[in-house]
């Protein structure tokens, strides 16, 4: 299997961002229709690749190209795979949500605006390092 082409590591930190400010939003404006919307942007990135994302798109194509180069790349698996853990998180709070369960959605959100705004603002990206760690164990090499 060939390893895929490293990315530029701030389209997901804005990624996160924008996930984190949302759900924040939607937390204190009650908006619960936004963590369904926000699974729906989370998934089509982690299901299909950064060109399907509304955000890692608008990074791509108005804001990446008025930057400079990154200082470094980084493998796209590991925050695939973060933003496949926050579907589930965020599909679960909208299970909530249906089921009357409202404390419980709001948790499960949170925790996600939570490990999104940590990452956005330190670079320190729980799911990638849960992703690495097991990657390496399996010995799978990353690339960037």
């Amino acid at each position: 299997m060939t390893a895929p082409a490293p990315i530029d590591p701030r389209g997901p930190r804005l990624n996160q961002a924008v996930l984190a400010i949302g759900l924040a939003v939607a937390f204190v404006f009650e908006l619960r229709w936004l963590v369904p919307a926000f699974a729906l942007v989370l998934f089509s990135g982690a299901a299909f690749g950064p060109r399907y994302s509304p955000i890692l798109r608008l990074y791509a194509e108005l804001i990446r190209p008025r930057l400079g180069p990154p200082a470094e790349l980084e493998d796209p698996r590991p925050p695939r795979f973060a933003a496949a853990v926050g579907v589930v998180f965020l599909v679960g709070s909208t299970l909530a949500f249906l089921a009357g369960a409202s404390a419980l959605a709001w948790v499960l959100a949170l925790v996600v605006a939570a490990l999104a705004a940590l990452a956005a603002v330190t670079g320190i990206c729980v799911g990638c390092e849960l992703y690495v760690a097991v990657a390496r164990r399996r010995g799978v090499e990353l690339v960037g």
